[in-house]
C-alpha cells in the first residue's frame, strides 16, 4: 500500500492529487522546504519519490481512489496510523484532488460522473478533514483547494461550481467550530485561478452545446493566458509562511 524513503523531518503536507498538475508542483515546493511528503492519489510521481530522497525528506504513497469512501477509510486509517507514530511538529494538508466532469447543462448530466464528482471534490474533501481533525493531535493547517466557480454560475459547470461552492462553505463553517473550541488548527480555501493542467485540456476538448465558454477557455491556451502549476504553487506555499485567516477563500491573483 505504501512505500516509505527517507527521514522524517518536523514538519508533514498531505496531499491528494499529488502525482501531476499543481499537486505535484506543491508536492515539490515542499520538499524544496524540508516538509515531508505524504503522497494519496490513484498514480505516483516517481520523480517525487526520487526529489525527496535527494533532499533526504520524507516522502511515502498511499493509493487511493478518493471516489470511494470505504477505500478513503481504510487509507486514512493507515495514514493516522503513520502520523500518530511520527508525531510531526505540524501537519499541512491540501485537498488538491479534483474533477469537472460532468461536463453539461442540466437535464443531460451522466449521473454516475456526477457522484463521482460530488465524491471526488466535495465528500473526499470533508471526510479527510472530519477524520485528520479526530485523529491527528499536531498542529494542523488545511488548505481545501477551491475556484472562481464557486462563486459565479458557470454554463455547463453546475456540479463543479456546486461542489465547489460546497467546500467553500465546508471551510467557513468548520473554520467557525473550530474557532469555538479554541482550536489552534487552521482551514483555508484557496483559489488557483486558471492554470495549464489536464483539466484545462479536459474542458477545451468539451463540446460547444455542453459548456458555454468553450471558445473563451480555448482562447486562454492559445493566447498563454494559463499560469503554470509551478509559479502558483509558489504563492500558495509562500502564503502559510504568513499568519493565515480561518476560514478565509485566498486568491492567487492577490498573491502574485
Amino acid at each position: 500500500m505504501k512505500q516509505k524513503i527517507g527521514v522524517m523531518k518536523v514538519k508533514l503536507a498531505i496531499i491528494t492529487g499529488a502525482s501531476k498538475g499543481l499537486g505535484a508542483s506543491i508536492a515539490r515546493r515542499m520538499i524544496t522546504e524540508g516538509t515531508g511528503i505524504i503522497s494519496v492519489s490513484r498514480t505516483e510521481n516517481s520523480e517525487l519519490a526520487k526529489l525527496s530522497a535527494e533532499k533526504q525528506v520524507f516522502y511515502a504513497q498511499y493509493f487511493c481512489n478518493l471516489s470511494s469512501p470505504d477505500e478513503l477509510e481504510s487509507v486514512f486509517s493507515e495514514l493516522t496510523a503513520l502520523l500518530k507514530e511520527k508525531q510531526p511538529e505540524t501537519v499541512y494538508v491540501f485537498n488538491n484532488a479534483g474533477v469537472i466532469d460532468p461536463i453539461g447543462t442540466a437535464g443531460n448530466l451522466n449521473h454516475a460522473a456526477l457522484i463521482q464528482n460530488a465524491h471526488v471534490n466535495l465528500i473526499a474533501p470533508i471526510m479527510i478533514s472530519n477524520i485528520l481533525l479526530r485523529e491527528v493531535s499536531s498542529e494542523m493547517v488545511i488548505v481545501n483547494i477551491t475556484s472562481g466557480a464557486a462563486e459565479r454560475p458557470i454554463q455547463g459547470w453546475s456540479a463543479y461550481c456546486s461542489t465547489k461552492a460546497g467546500i467553500n462553505m465546508f471551510t467557513e463553517t468548520a473554520a467557525l467550530e473550530l474557532q469555538t473550541a479554541g482550536s489552534s488548527h487552521k482551514i483555508i480555501a484557496f483559489s488557483p485561478g486558471v492554470m495549464d493542467t489536464d483539466m484545462q485540456g479536459t474542458i477545451r476538448s468539451s463540446a460547444k452545446e455542453a459548456f458555454h465558454d468553450l471558445e473563451k477557455f480555448q482562447e486562454y491556451k492559445e493566447k498563454g493566458m494559463l499560469r503554470d502549476t509551478e509559479t502558483v504553487a509558489s504563492a500558495l506555499t509562500g502564503l502559510l509562511h504568513k499568519e493565515l485567516e480561518s476560514g478565509k477563500v485566498y486568491y492567487v491573483n492577490d498573491l502574485i
